[in-house]
């Protein structure tokens, strides 16, 4: 529980993060760029520090594929349509429940009647914070686009978070042991495959409209520290919680992240949401403290 709540801190943190170097950077070459710079760091963790490299790879490989380089692909493109707050909404809460529904039906993991009472609490504290006042001042066309690339986030990166729950239990199953930072990289591995074959992708379509050279300098600072929050820190405090604790509990803490992200953005210039935020934070901060209870 303690790293699925450092996981949302961290995810917080990297939303308005992530949208300012997606639009100073580009969306396929912000993403691509955060997951090349977090392999190198963390395989230089797996290389001094880590355990377990190898260890059921193929399923972190897996899992890396669809929640790293599909749902991060598309949450770097719902980003710049959608805003910070409303996508990270979006993806979040939609992986949560895309998480215990196929968690559910996959691996016969289901929550009992309390846990599932206070993950319906932690969700609609969520909406009822977000939803009524966090829509970004664009476009109606521009946000509903950004809309459906977060809900196709949302089901890349709910999927992923189960293929890392199987690729845990396979390691078990082998005998075997693995460190989250050495999970993380074997994730990132298929991340960076798929935003490598993304990023040239949209090269050949757009040309060159995502910003370069020295249009792009001001953009690296922010990409270092979507690095740090999102890849390196966040998702490996993630596979901790998931060597653990079911992705459907896992993932509803997490989806709390877009109220931490509310003031972050704000500073960013985006708008603060008024008095309900407030309501919605206070349900999801206490549904979330039940939950740790009953856990």
């Amino acid at each position: 529980m303690l790293a699925a709540i450092l996981t949302t801190a961290f995810f917080a943190a990297t939303a308005p993060i992530a949208r300012r170097a997606a639009q100073l950077l580009g969306p396929a070459t912000a993403n691509l760029a955060r997951l090349a710079l977090a392999a190198l760091i963390l395989g230089l963790w797996a290389l001094l520090f880590g355990r377990g490299f190898g260890a059921a790879w193929l399923w972190f490989f897996a899992s890396g594929v669809v929640g790293f380089g599909l749902g991060g692909f598309l949450m770097f493109q719902a980003l710049p349509r959608a805003g910070s707050n409303l996508a990270n909404l979006v993806v979040q809460c939609g992986s949560a429940v895309t998480a215990m529904l196929v968690e559910w039906a996959w691996l016969g993991v289901g929550l009992g009647t309390a846990q599932l009472a206070c993950v319906v609490a932690i969700l609609a504290g969520v909406v009822i914070g977000l939803a009524p006042s966090s829509f970004p001042q664009l476009p109606a066309a521009e946000v509903r686009r950004g809309a459906v690339f977060a809900i196709l986030s949302a089901l890349g990166q709910g999927c992923g978070a189960v293929l890392s729950r199987k690729a845990f239990a396979a390691v078990r199953a082998g005998g075997a042991t693995i460190d989250p930072g050495t999970a993380t990289l074997e994730r990132i591995a298929g991340g960076v495959l798929v935003a490598a074959l993304a990023w040239v992708i949209v090269r050949t379509v757009r040309g060159s409209r995502e910003p370069t050279g020295p249009v792009a300098g001001p953009a690296w600072p922010w990409v270092l520290a979507n690095t740090l929050t999102g890849p390196v820190l966040g998702v490996t405090c993630m596979q901790w919680a998931l060597s653990t604790t079911p992705a459907g509990i896992v993932q509803p803490i997490v989806a709390m992240a877009p109220l931490f992200t509310a003031p972050l953005a704000f500073g960013l210039g985006e708008n603060l949401p008024r008095r309900r935020y407030f309501v919605g934070t206070i349900v999801a901060f206490v549904a979330t403290v039940v939950l740790w209870r009953l856990k």
